[in-house]
């Protein structure tokens, strides 16, 4: 790197997070005026901010036909990230997101909801009380991702299937003794097929970081093991209960070859999330293991 564009990055370490809004808001926009307004700024301003992040990047993210903004293919490339750097500084500025041991760590707090989810070592499924949890790992290997592989015959009734549309992530199979049937009754999961994910109550950038978990698991085509204490409504009854599981991710792909994700939650007392509190742990109850039988393993 020249020596300018070395003192310019020094620079205008304190502006990033303003250069990078303007980035992605005139990326979406495609419109000067449009961007200017949204981020109450100027037209010189945003402008100087793009000029800036093009020299510090090396690239050029805009081109202008008929006074109209388009995305470069660099700028193209740029933009997911730059999305997801902006979602995180905004979720690490409330506290709400971080990392234990390199694995990711998020929390959130709106009125008497609590979200508590801490990553965890996916070699961890060996040495887990659950069989099913193990079980399912194993049969996710063996059946190579295929959903419909007779190897994940016997863990399918356990799982939820998701897949990615333009509203986002959507569940199109519900297990029938999946811990959603299970929680919330199955007439009640059976109206939720088909609809996007539901926001959780600490806000959008906080919902769009726990579906980039599903992006990840469909991106890499592999599997990630979660820990997950919160509070949800007691079937047929708004009040809410704690609720603490094991979440389970896996890649798949239907019979098409369109991709998919997998989970399995599995109810358990027994998590690791360093943040909890005593009157938290102390309202974690015994659960019972589901009833598994994995005598049909492939």
């Amino acid at each position: 790197m020249n020596a300018p564009v070395t003192r310019l990055t020094e620079m205008n370490q304190p502006l990033l997070f303003e250069m990078i809004r303007s980035f992605t808001t005139l990326a979406r926009t495609l419109n000067l005026s449009h961007a200017v307004a949204e981020l109450n700024s100027t037209r010189q301003t945003v402008r100087r901010h793009i000029a800036q992040l093009e020299v510090l990047r090396g690239e050029q993210l805009f081109c202008v036909n008929d006074r109209r903004y388009e995305l470069t293919s660099a700028g193209e490339a740029a933009l997911p990230e730059a999305l997801d750097l902006l979602l995180r500084a905004k979720a690490w500025a409330r506290g709400q997101t971080g990392s234990r041991g390199a694995l990711q760590y998020l929390r959130a707090q709106e009125g008497d909801w609590i979200f508590y989810q801490q990553q965890q070592p996916i070699g961890r499924i060996w040495h887990d009380e659950s069989v099913l949890l193990r079980e399912t790992y194993r049969a996710w290997t063996m059946a190579g991702c295929e959903i419909e592989d007779p190897c994940l015959a016997h863990v399918r009734p356990y799982l939820m299937v998701y897949r990615h549309t333009d509203a986002g992530w959507i569940c199109v199979e519900f297990g029938e003794q999946s811990a959603y049937v299970n929680w919330f009754g199955r007439d009640y999961a059976r109206s939720s097929i088909g609809r996007p994910n539901a926001r959780l109550p600490a806000g959008e950038e906080f919902g769009r970081i726990l579906d980039q978990a599903f992006h990840d698991i469909e991106t890499t085509q592999a599997a990630r093991l979660d820990h997950v204490y919160t509070r949800m409504p007691e079937r047929y009854d708004e009040r809410q209960a704690t609720m603490v599981y094991q979440r389970l991710m896996m890649a798949g792909f239907f019979p098409d070859r369109s991709p998919a994700v997998l989970t399995l939650v599995v109810p358990t007392s027994n998590v690791n999330i360093e943040e909890l509190d005593d009157d938290q742990r102390a309202a974690i109850t015994d659960i019972d293991p589901p009833n598994f039988d994995p005598a049909n393993a492939c």
